[in-house]
């Protein structure tokens, strides 16, 4: 059940946080071991957690929005009582873990039963989830294949029905690239929506998102995450109104007249698999269908240039801070990926940082101005369909990093925008293919609004369903 489906049954007093949690667990317990989405999961405290939750509904008294409802949390958020590892072998657990991240205090605060934390790659630094601690997390349509990342153990928990919510972290695409790989939905919101602490040692490329089946619940779960924290100093003022009641307006809509969408099937010329091509073109005329304008060529097309140099600049300086207290034999034990970007970071100078900060600036404003026509822009999230898993880039393919194959989600990153992967349907193979939806900065709810009601659509002509995936059966699809 979503989490949505959740609460709603604990109100009819059909179903008790105990039971739904109990399934989760087992869940887990038969799922996990072909994927490896978790590297922590802690029965006994969720289970605590779920009787005291039945026990203020008894009393008629939820704690708040997500009173009983099991969620994961990215092994990248710092979590009290449980170690946050980061995927590395450098980070001791034999310490104090007393303190939660904002996103981490915020679930608790509204009574989410936390189930464990998910896996991630090394300190969070590429798109697919295998390092040196925990190994390869898988997807759940194909084990053979990335579950993507660096969010990767959050999008299998979520597709294969081990907790309905999750949240991830994106710094260039780590909330929808597993999101699109594992067919859910993933939301990037507008930098400084939700807060973070401690800051991302990548500045403000990164932000936090939900991860989830519905974009109901995603709602549901922005409206939690957004509320104010005093340790992030950069945070935006909370929103003025509810993201669910947008969402639930939305949907009763039904349509999506007024909005004027720009399809851009590529960026840059960046090539695009016939497939996913394919499945976003007719995710733009579902959206004209649905009463958007929506435009391809001229104008419509933003006109990037592949920002990569910039980005590499920015992400590869973070990641060398992020080691740089690290011992020789330390660093030696680190992802080899890893210690190569982290060498390149170490010698890039002041001047070469500020450069790409120009040229992300310069980005922006052609973003806010091409907003200032369009108000959405669809891409695809990804150009591939998911690949091998256990390796950084498709095998025998032209790309050495994977920023190769993701030229559809940093660039915004470097302007901070809200984007959106919404499922739409799969290839031939069975495997997921994601439509990005992206706004202008503050555009959070229309990001929602227009997802909920593509989504809805999709769904009602079968070419999605909100079922979790069976975990291990190749090409299996969602089985309710």
């Amino acid at each position: 059940m979503t989490a949505t489906e959740l609460l709603a049954a604990y109100e009819r007093g059909e179903l008790s946080p105990v039971q739904a949690t109990e399934s989760v667990l087992d869940r887990i317990e038969a799922a996990d071991g072909p994927l490896n989405a978790f590297c922590l999961v802690d029965r006994d405290t969720a289970l605590a957690q779920a009787r005291a939750s039945e026990e203020r509904r008894r009393r008629g008294e939820p704690l708040g929005l997500l009173d009983g409802v099991p969620a994961s949390i990215k092994d990248l958020l710092l979590t009290k009582g449980w170690p946050t590892l980061r995927g590395s072998l450098s980070v001791a657990a034999d310490r104090e873990w007393g303190e939660d991240a904002p996103c981490v205090a915020r679930m608790r605060e509204q009574g989410a039963v936390l189930v464990g934390k998910t896996t991630t790659p090394e300190f969070g630094w590429k798109g697919v989830t295998d390092n040196p601690l925990t190994g390869v997390t898988r997807n759940p349509w194909d084990p053979a294949t990335t579950s993507g990342g660096s969010s990767g153990g959050s999008a299998a928990a979520v597709a294969a029905g081990m907790a309905p919510l999750s949240v991830g972290t994106d710094g260039g695409g780590s909330v929808r690239i597993p999101a699109a790989f594992c067919g859910v939905f993933g939301l990037k919101p507008t930098y400084g929506r939700i807060p973070l602490y401690p800051a991302s040692p990548f500045g403000t490329l990164a932000h936090a998102g939900p991860m989830t089946r519905t974009v109901e619940d995603a709602a549901l779960l922005m409206d939690v995450l957004t509320r104010p924290d005093p340790r992030d100093w950069s945070a935006l003022e909370p929103p003025a109104g509810s993201y669910r009641a947008a969402v639930a307006d939305a949907l009763t809509a039904g349509a999506l007249g007024g909005l004027r969408i720009a399809y851009a099937p590529t960026l840059g010329g960046a090539p695009v698999d016939p497939e996913v091509a394919e499945r976003v073109r007719a995710v733009a005329g579902l959206l004209a269908g649905l009463g958007a304008d929506v435009e391809e060529g001229g104008k419509a097309d933003p006109g990037l240039t592949d920002p990569v140099a910039a980005y590499h600049t920015l992400w590869f300086a973070g990641a060398a801070r992020v080691v740089e207290h690290l011992t020789p034999e330390q660093f030696a034990r680190l992802d080899p990926g890893l210690q190569d970007v982290c060498r390149q970071g170490a010698e890039m100078t002041a001047l070469d940082y500020l450069g790409a900060v120009d040229e992300r600036m310069a980005l922006g404003v052609h973003m806010g101005r091409f907003h200032e026509t369009y108000d959405l822009l669809l891409t695809p999230t990804l150009p591939i369909p998911a690949f091998e898993a256990g390796v950084e880039v498709p095998p025998g393919g032209p790309h050495t990093r994977w920023t190769g194959w993701t030229p559809f989600t940093y660039p915004f990153n470097l302007t901070q925008q809200p984007a959106a992967t919404v499922p739409c349907g799969t290839t031939a193979a069975g495997l997921p293919v994601g439509a990005q939806l992206v706004a202008a900065r503050h555009r959070d709810a229309l990001v929602l609004r227009a997802s909920a009601v593509l989504h809805e659509s999709l769904r009602e002509a079968g070419v999605v369903d909100t079922g979790v995936v069976d975990a291990g059966v190749v090409g299996a699809g969602p089985v309710g």
